[in-house]
């Protein structure tokens, strides 16, 4: 009888902090979500449901000669997918290198890619930063793409080889017998079987460059070429500018294709991040 009551207060009690830890996930959310459809301007309000909804903030968003807020969307979403497609395939062959291949500076190679991984990007910034000024790549999208790009093999090499490592190698060599090369393993073999990683790299690399404030406010200088993020900044950056929600309104718009690309790809995404860990 001791044991049984043991169990259920350990259950309840893991159910009690699930349940917590979910309200303090969710509510923020919900509030934010809530302000987007209330008149007004002021995020305070006495009810958390409002009294009376409006899609004012969000056409404003689109119409007032004020902000460019598609403008920035579609600047965040072409460098988002640019980075995300250049950066996927520099961690694929990468990854696949160090896995299928053996030769003299691999272990090197391996222990820079982790030891240049373990340090955070902003650290590089100032470095970056002249070397775009340098090459008059200053305030355009080509240089975020490159810098978000470049960057992608740091972080993903380690959990992308982890999962090629899974693949048995006797499919590489009935590959080979058949008169495969090693391009046409990779394409043919190895591509199709990493479908699970390719999701988990892309969506990592798609929403990085889609939330980030700090080197996109370094680089890009001129309204018409900032990203979601900056021009979201600039909302509420003066004293003057107390429009929390029409940012909360865009803030809504913010999270849709992330929140749409986890839904979809969820499954995917868990069986290429744990195979990514199963083996190093």
């Amino acid at each position: 009888m001791s044991r049984k009551i043991a169990n259920y207060i350990r259950l309840s009690g893991s159910y009690i902090i699930l349940i917590a830890l979910s309200i303090a996930a969710l509510y923020p959310a919900l509030w934010i979500l809530f302000a987007s459809f209330r008149p007004g301007k002021s995020l305070y309000s006495k009810s958390f449901i409002p009294e009376q909804f409006t899609f004012d903030h969000y056409r404003e968003l689109f119409t007032s000669p004020s902000y460019m807020f598609g403008t920035w969307y579609a600047n965040t979403l072409k460098i988002a997918i640019f980075s995300m497609l250049i950066g996927v395939v520099l961690t694929l062959l990468t990854s696949y290198a160090v896995s299928r291949f053996r030769f003299k500076a691999r272990k090197t190679a391996l222990s820079t890619v982790l030891i240049l991984g373990m340090f955070p990007g902003f650290m590089s910034m100032i470095a970056i930063y002249m070397l775009l000024k340098e090459f008059n790549l200053l305030d355009t999208h080509i240089a975020l793409i490159i810098v978000y790009a470049a960057g992608a093999p740091l972080g993903g090499t380690f959990i992308a080889k982890g999962f090629l490592d899974t693949i048995p190698r006797s499919l590489d060599e009935a590959a080979r017998i058949d008169g495969a090369s090693n391009f046409g393993i990779f394409m043919r073999v190895i591509l199709p079987l990493s479908r699970p990683m390719i999701t988990y790299m892309a969506l990592t690399q798609f929403v990085g460059p889609w939330v980030d404030f700090i080197f996109a406010r370094l680089i890009l200088r001129t309204k018409e070429n900032w990203t979601v993020a900056v021009g979201m900044w600039d909302m509420v950056n003066t004293n003057q500018n107390t429009n929390f929600t029409l940012f909360s309104a865009g803030a809504v718009l913010i999270s849709i294709p992330i929140m749409i690309l986890f839904v979809f790809l969820q499954r995917l995404l868990v069986d290429g991040l744990t195979a990514g860990a199963s083996k190093g």
